[in-house]
């Protein structure tokens, strides 16, 4: 019998997480908690999760703090983020830190668990077939998350490995935000799913790989049609 994936949720608010603990322990997850931002973070460096769940707003430190401070640890651990839904700046904020994606509150309990399925499912089962990526002069680890054969090397979530990975190979053509929604993370019918994750996880790659990111050469948009990587 293959295991339960392990989910860790922190989330400071009692009847959330409770909420939260029983809906993905009926859904087949080994589910842990915490409602302390420092308990939380303690637990998620242990490397014993599949996947963190995490709130913005919690006692002791943030959700963005320990976003950040798994990130440094962990670039691979999958992170979804539980943001208010009216605030844009807790969005761009924790996507640009290194979260895989968000959800607002209040949210549909079956989309977030349609998301954390998908999420998770594919990151169990990512293939990345070349261990160099060449972008212009860059070349890429793909294995080890950073740029190599230079004196200031920058390092990348594997996330925004995975959109330059799928867009490296279909450079004939503009790939679609729906289209990177649906094969970099998971997500079926991606054209009834409001988020800004691909939109802010582009303009985070083109700081990473752009001389002048506002007028990028090689991770182009075409517009109305997508997203191009310029070899």
């Amino acid at each position: 019998m293959a295991s339960k994936p392990k989910l860790l949720i922190v989330e400071d608010e009692q009847a959330i997480l409770l909420g939260l603990i029983d809906v993905f322990v009926f859904h087949g997850f080994n589910v842990d908690s915490a409602d302390d931002g420092q308990i939380g973070l303690s637990k998620a460096l242990t490397g014993s999760y599949d996947l963190v769940l995490l709130d913005v707003m919690l006692p002791s430190i943030d959700g963005f703090e320990i976003c950040n401070k798994i990130r440094t640890h962990d670039k691979q651990l999958p992170i979804i983020m539980l943001t208010a839904k009216s605030s844009e700046q807790d969005i761009i904020t924790g996507l640009t830190l290194g979260a895989d994606d968000y959800i607002a509150k209040p949210f549909s309990i079956r989309e977030l668990v349609l998301r954390v399925n998908s999420v998770l499912k594919r990151s169990q089962h990512q293939n990345h077939q070349n261990p160099t990526l060449h972008i212009g002069s860059m070349q890429i680890d793909t294995a080890n998350l950073v740029q190599i054969a230079t004196a200031n090397p920058c390092s990348f979530s594997r996330r925004e490995l995975d959109i330059l990975g799928y867009l490296h190979s279909n450079t004939e053509r503009p790939v679609t935000r729906e289209e990177l929604l649906e094969q970099v993370w998971g997500y079926k019918k991606a054209d009834s799913i409001e988020t800004r994750t691909v939109d802010i996880h582009i303009a985070k790659l083109r700081r990473k790989i752009e001389t002048d990111p506002k007028q990028p050469e090689y991770l182009i948009t075409i517009r109305g049609e997508g997203y191009r990587l310029i070899q």
